[in-house]
């Protein structure tokens, strides 16, 4: 089972990741992707890096569907 402190700090970050400069955005997007990939969540990584790199091309409205997924199937890892 993962901490739920962690899990609760992985959804802050993606809900703050839609303010600030594009610089901001994609640095928390690598911070979700890392701390995934170190909880196992293989998966659930490439789906950040695939935001990011929506995010990346200009891809607003693909990015903004990665980062609901994440959401959703982070909040299902309690």
């Amino acid at each position: 089972m993962i901490d739920t402190a962690r899990i609760d700090v992985l959804l802050a970050t993606l809900n703050a990741a839609d303010v600030g400069s594009l610089d901001t955005i994609a640095e928390k997007m690598r911070q979700v992707r890392t701390a995934l990939e170190s909880l196992g969540q293989d998966e659930l990584a490439g789906a950040a890096g695939d935001a990011l790199t929506a995010l990346h091309r200009g891809d607003v409205a693909e990015f903004r569907r990665g980062r609901a997924f994440l959401q959703s199937k982070i909040g299902h890892l309690r």
